[in-house]
């Protein structure tokens, strides 16, 4: 009988139809939840299914021979091994050929545990299950599957590993202190803890990351330990902003020690480091204004600096705060500034604005009388400008200027737009064209650079979704490198105007055609230096039409200030080409959360697949609209430290705050900083299947105290968007109040590139730049969605010294509704299809009142016809197409080479009375009048020192049907 049950074993063993597992009771499943390697899977059934204690997910292999390997983490002795199938009946009987291997911690190979064999499974009759016993010592156990009746690979619903941990050590953390207990921002900070083994084993040494606010501070080698040996390690975490820091050490943090439990290396501390504010005195400045604001070449400039007592007693009179601009040093004696005060301090001397522009940098106490608790925060710096549009930091040639070998494109008289016109695409209205091998364009540098910008168009693919393709550049004759080019942001089709209503497949008429490529160049080359961009061999591309070259001595990477933590401590690692947006948000979560000072991007290439928000508490939706606060977010410039996504803006997965607003860049709710960073999208259509856009660079309420700072963002639907409507989360209601945007660099978008909405108010955009934006450029749309529609009105709003190019679709800047909104000191260059600038009552905004001030802009080639090419837009349009638009002030300002109109009053159903134009010169109006009044077109404008010259149709015309007034 005994032999009789034995041979039955044997048999079954042999034939793979083993009962159920009976582990021993010492024996314990090793794999759960262990990692999991599969040599191939097929659609969702991959290798961590087979661990993940779901008997209905399951491990399928894409063929044979395949492996899954589930990693134990120290060596056990192993008993058996139990493979399950899903025991739901629809699994039909099958017979699957195992091979079980192992590794041992110390091995560098895996040896047989169990020969090949086969194992027969049968779910629908209750046999799911087969145990394979084995013998052996292992830390990697591995089985290789060759064969399957019943499908054409592999498979696995649960792995189950029985066996007990070998002898080996195991290291715990007991104990995390720190000195000083209670710390002050002036005092440096050591970190303690006591490792202990508590394995069976000696544990070789190894080293402990000490973490403060969920960000690593830093790393103390522990030596080896004898089973049950301890060790105190300490770590000398320097000063430390105020806030409160959780603190956590983690024992062996790279896994060099094979242990018996992985999973009990961290410790937390009960409570956290709690850094207060160090007693004595800190002056730091806010803020500097210019009187006058945006001064003339030659005009004296005084200026204001906000300083503030951050510290805990006053400062005396008598220290002094510089400001310091385009070479002038201007000091000025400082009152008495007490504990929390902040006082303006105005220059007593001042600076004559010289052309172009300069840094402002104002400091606090610049001569060092007073000890302050923090020496590194007196200083603040900001742009200021001379004259029209944005002192930018890049010199633009054009490229029919230089010297070329190809062929010119001109646009027609008419500037068509939306059939494929390269030429009307055009800066200047003109490019050249490459058609074969050898062709160039070819000019001379007048400053230094390190670095180059080509706008383009090549062609799209025949299928459409773009090409790559290169062109090489040289410098003085010598080869420098290959420059990458790409359509796969451009080429958008069809006949209609409507702005969802286009598509990225090949039709006969095209629009938003060029792109722009950017290099960082191997070296400096001098003012003098000759650049050539030339279709050589491996420059496949059918044709190559160059439009414009920016050239732009770019500063080496900023080094990270001294209160900022980098993302690199929160896993992220640059150029790599993995996600890093889990440790981009652990980042910014501390800085909210007041765990770190600042959020450092370092240079790199850093890639980004979803917003970066706040989690919303109260889960109210399927979007999360909760954007952040209280955050200061750093890089090392916006050449150096760039964001970047490859996932298609719409088709983000999880943690997204809305579809439009796509998977990149950030939503930001109130006082937030960002600044010297870049923000790439991925962009392709601004409306296409399943509500396909190019999602939002930076978006959300934006609320008080924020400010952005030289951002650059490209290939996005929309570069910023400031405001969400009132019934998003009625709670959180804040419009952005004081925000202010400098610098900003926006590139090739899909639609706005900053659109002030929502009530936003007292908010500025400042000397930046803006080329190819899919809408308007820059616009304020008093929109109805507030909270108070008699309150929350936009209004008091500035666009200021900026420069505008090449608005493939919409207005230069477009002010919708309000109150006290001004655009002054603008440079706009060559709309496609709309104005320069537009004031209008259509999108249903909130009347306008009060005063809307265009003053000292100057327009060049703008305005153009759309909508079925039956409108014909002015330079300057204004259009009451519903309610009236009174206080409207045009001021010292030049509008040159119009396609229609220089200044157009549009009919609609509303007036724009007492409209006042003064010092104002247009020249040249191709094919209209110098102002018109449309036939219904309704109300007055007075006339005074205005200058029409070459205009095809008449200097004012009022066409027939017309009551408007113009008084002279």
């Amino acid at each position: 009988m005994h032999r009789k049950r034995l041979g039955g074993l044997l048999a079954a063993c042999l034939l793979g139809t083993l009962p159920p597992a009976t582990a021993h009771a010492a024996d314990t499943d090793l794999a759960a939840g262990k990692p999991v390697e599969a040599s191939s899977s097929v659609f969702s059934f991959v290798g961590p299914n087979a661990t993940d204690g779901n008997i209905g997910s399951y491990w399928e292999s894409a063929g044979f021979p395949a492996t899954l390997t589930t990693k134990l983490g120290a060596d056990a002795d192993l008993s058996s091994v139990v493979v399950k199938l899903n025991p739901d009946p629809i699994w039909g009987p099958r017979t699957q050929s195992i091979e079980v291997l192992g590794r041992s911690q110390a091995g560098t190979g895996f040896t047989t545990l169990r020969p090949r064999a086969d194992y027969q499974f049968s779910p629908h009759s209750g046999q799911n299950s087969v145990t394979i016993p084995v013998t052996g010592r292992a830390a990697d156990l591995r089985l290789a599957f060759y064969g399957n009746s019943g499908a054409p690979g592999g498979q696995i619903g649960e792995l189950q590993v029985f066996g007990t941990p070998a002898p080996n050590p195991d290291l715990v953390v007991s104990a995390l202190t720190w000195t000083p207990a209670s710390p002050s921002e002036s005092d440096a900070v050591t970190l303690s803890a006591t490792v202990r083994n508590t394995g069976s084993a000696p544990a070789g040494a190894t080293t402990v990351n000490f973490s403060l606010g969920g960000a690593v501070a830093g790393s103390a080698a522990v030596g080896a330990l004898a089973p049950g040996a301890s060790a105190v390690v300490t770590l000398d975490a320097g000063k430390r902003p105020m806030g409160s820091y959780p603190a956590a050490v983690v024992a062996d943090p790279a896994n060099t020690v094979p242990e018996q439990n992985d999973g009990n290396n961290t410790f937390t501390a009960a409570s956290p480091l709690v850094v207060t504010q160090a007693p004595g005195p800190d002056l730091e400045v806010l803020g500097i204004t210019a009187n006058p604001s945006n001064p003339a070449e030659g005009t004296p400039v005084r200026f204001t600096a906000a300083v503030r007592n951050r510290g805990t007693t006053a400062v005396d009179a008598g220290t002094v705060t510089r400001v310091s601009v385009g070479g002038t040093t201007l000091d000025t004696a400082t009152p008495q500034i007490p504990a929390g005060a902040t006082v303006n301090v105005t220059t007593s001397g001042s600076w004559t604005a010289t052309g172009g522009g300069a840094t402002v940098t104002a400091t606090a106490d610049a001569t060092g009388l007073v000890a302050e608790t923090n020496e590194g925060n007196n200083s603040f710096g900001q742009a200021i400008v001379v004259g029209r549009g944005a002192a930018v930091p890049y010199v633009e040639y054009e490229a029919e200027a230089g010297t070329y070998q190809g062929t010119l494109l001109e646009a027609d008289p008419l500037r068509t737009f939306g059939h494929t016109n390269f030429a009307t695409e055009s800066s200047g209205r003109k490019s050249v064209r490459l058609d074969n091998q050898g062709q160039f364009v070819e000019f001379t540098s007048v400053g230094s650079t390190n670095s180059i910008v080509v706008r383009n168009s090549i062609p799209d693919a025949p299928g459409g979704g773009g090409i790559d393709a290169t062109i090489s550049l040289y410098a003085d004759g010598n080869f420098v490198q290959k420059l990458n080019l790409s359509s796969k942001h451009s080429w958008l089709y069809g006949n209609t105007d409507g702005p969802e209503a286009l598509t990225n497949t090949p039709q006969a008429d095209a629009r938003r055609l060029f792109d722009e490529a950017n290099a960082l160049l191997p070296s400096t080359y001098p003012a003098g230096t000759k650049f050539r961009l030339q279709r050589d061999s491996g420059d496949t591309a059918a044709f190559y039409i160059i439009d414009l070259i920016d050239l732009e001595q770019v500063a080496p990477p900023s080094g990270k200030p001294a209160e900022c933590t980098s993302i690199t401590e929160y896993g992220a690692v640059p150029g790599d080409g993995n996600d890093d947006t889990a440790a981009i948000q652990a980042a910014v979560t501390a800085d909210q959360n007041g765990a770190i000072g600042c959020v450092w991007i370092p240079a790199g290439q850093w890639r980004q697949e979803k917003k970066i928000l706040t989690d919303d508490p109260l889960d109210r939706g399927q979007y999360n609209q909760v954007g952040i606060s209280n955050v200061k977010i750093r890089g090392a410039g916006m050449w150096h430290s760039q964001l970047y996504t490859l996932t298609e803006p719409h088709k983000a997965v999880g943690g997204i705050n809305h579809p439009h607003e796509g998977n990149f860049g950030f939503d930001i709710d109130g006082n937030t900083q960002i600044s010297d960073i870049a923000i790439f999208g991925s962009g392709r259509i601004r409306g296409g299947p399943d509500g396909a856009e190019g999602g939002v660079g930076l978006n959300g309420r934006f609320g008080q105290g924020t400010r952005i700072t030289n951002v650059w963002i490209e290939h996005a639907n929309v570069g910023v968007w400031v405001g969400r409507d009132y019934d998003n989360i009625p709670e959180l209601w804040g419009p952005a109040d004081g925000l202010e945007f400098s610098g900003m660099r926006i590139r090739d978008t899909y639609a706005d590139g900053i659109n002030f909405t929502n009530g936003t108010r007292n908010s500025r955009v400042f000397n930046s730049s803006f080329r190819t934006t899919g809408d308007d450029a820059l616009a304020v749309w008093a929109n109805k969605f507030v909270k108070n529609q008699s309150v929350d009105i936009a209004h008091d709003n500035h666009f200021v010294n900026n420069t505008i190019q090449l608005p493939w679709r919409a207005n230069g800047i477009a002010i919708y509704g309000g109150y006290g909104n001004k655009a002054e000191n603008n440079l706009i260059h060559d709309t496609a299809n709309y104005p320069g600038i537009m004031l209008a009552t259509d999108h249903d905004p909130l009347p306008f009142s009060g005063q809307t001030v265009l003053a000292n802009n100057a327009l060049y080639r703008c305005g153009g016809a759309f909508w079925g090419e039956a409108q014909k837009f002015g330079a300057i349009t204004l259009f009451a197409q519903g309610p009236d638009i009174p206080g409207v002030v045009i001021r010292d300002t030049e509008v040159h080479d119009s396609t229609y109109d220089g200044i157009q009053f549009k009919a609609g159903g509303g007036t724009v009375p007492g409209a006042t134009i003064t010092n104002v010169r247009i020249d040249k109006s191709n094919n209209g009048a110098g102002i018109l009044a449309h036939g219904g077109a309704r109300g007055s404008a007075t006339l005074s020192g205005v200058t029409i010259t070459n205009s095809k149709n008449g200097d004012i015309v009022r066409e027939p049907g017309s009551t408007f007034v113009f008084n002279q």
